[in-house]
């Protein structure tokens, strides 16, 4: 008997650590392929090498997390026309640049898979480059060039404004009837081919249906959603609807689950809108202190959180995006973009970084292995990020 229950009570505790959320968190790579906080920086001058407070970003959450990878956004509004977004993006890169200067033994800039694995050894964040929004080039093939020299690992390419060459999907909803072209033009295609050429994902988040088919009728590399949910759980324009979802997966791309709670949950713009009409006084004087709407949004939720906490989904709905995306096209195929420090509100329990570990929670009560959370959490990323780059 005692020779029959020895193997049964190894099996047992065999079971128990493959299943630890914690072991399989911190063994597996992370990657998130959206964050904010440069655009941040620049205003607040915060020093995200250091612990911070406010915001959902440092290095100090990020180790605490399990943040193995991060994709910086470099953004800017629409405000910014020709003559300054791509001075702008010069900018904001310039400032990741000085916090690697400073954290040389925290962080470091890679530009392919091999070089995140390489960082990952060394207990080093990989820090990567997003560019978000095709207004910063400026229309200008030469910026893109410029751009990828300076570390540019993907373009997301609109924002919600369109350009020349390509349609948004703020605009294709809202001003369609004003476009003489809807989707790429040829030059957006050639955009797209010389992208190819370069290296840099092409990012299909921001973007118009047209321009989305577009782009997959024309890349010959897998594209990547950075921060996009699923349209059937939260009909919003900026997600992705399935036959967008399918065909990406065609593809070979990876669409990344964005944390926003209006993207993940359909109830959440009618309460955030009352919410803000109760407090525009506020919401005013803080635009002014930041002149920044969108980090005075942030800032109000903060100094409201009490009130601002009961109108956040929770964690479950963003974790039925995942699952629904991964039943819909396969686990290969989804992955983590938060679009921390971009937006005021997140599901409850995800406050910055240092959170991450809880989804990978939700997805082993789901029932998912370790191997397909590895592939959620940064595997698919660094697969498509190795298919662009050949490294």
């Amino acid at each position: 008997m005692k020779k029959l229950l020895l193997p049964l009570l190894l099996l047992i505790a065999s079971a128990s650590y493959a299943q630890n959320p914690a072991k399989i968190h911190q063994k597996g790579i992370l990657i998130d392929t959206h964050n904010d906080i440069l655009s941040n920086i620049l205003i607040t001058k915060l020093d995200a090498g250091k612990l911070q407070t406010t915001g959902n970003f440092d290095l100090v959450r990020a180790k605490e997390g399990g943040l193995d990878g991060q994709i910086f956004s470099i953004w800017c509004g629409e405000e910014y026309g020709k003559g300054k977004a791509f001075a702008m993006a010069n900018r904001e890169i310039d400032s990741l640049y000085a916090l690697i200067a400073r954290y040389p033994d925290k962080i470091t800039l890679v530009h392919n898979a091999k070089e995140v694995q390489n960082a990952v050894k060394q207990g080093r964040l990989a820090a990567m480059i997003g560019v978000e929004g095709g207004h910063m080039i400026e229309d200008r093939m030469d910026y893109i060039d410029s751009l990828a020299r300076r570390g540019m690992n993907y373009l997301t390419l609109t924002w919600n404004n369109s350009t020349s060459w390509a349609t948004s999907a703020r605009d294709e909803v809202t001003k369609k009837d004003s476009f003489k072209h809807l989707g790429l033009s040829d030059y957006g295609k050639q955009i797209v081919k010389h992208l190819n050429e370069l290296g840099v994902m092409v990012d299909v988040s921001h973007v118009g249906e047209r321009t989305f088919y577009d782009v997959i009728a024309t890349s010959t590399k897998p594209v990547i959603a950075s921060h996009s949910c699923a349209y059937a759980l939260d009909p919003n324009r900026r997600n992705l609807k399935d036959a967008q979802l399918k065909a990406l997966s065609k593809n070979g791309g990876v669409v990344c689950v964005n944390f926003y709670s209006g993207f993940v949950d359909s109830a959440y713009t009618p309460k955030v809108s009352a919410f803000l009409h109760k407090h525009k006084h506020e919401l005013d004087s803080l635009t002014q202190v930041y002149h920044d709407g969108d980090l005075a949004n942030i800032r109000l939720n903060s100094i409201y959180k009490s009130e601002s906490d009961k109108i956040r989904p929770p964690l479950s709905l963003l974790i039925k995006h995942i699952d629904y995306i991964a039943k819909l096209i396969g686990v290969d195929h989804v992955g983590i973009g938060s679009d921390f420090d971009g937006a005021e509100s997140y599901p409850l329990g995800l406050d910055s970084v240092a959170d991450y570990p809880k989804v990978t929670e939700e997805l082993l009560k789901l029932g998912y292995s370790e191997k397909d959370i590895d592939k959620i959490l940064g595997g698919n990323v660094l697969r498509v990020f190795k298919a662009n780059t050949g490294k």
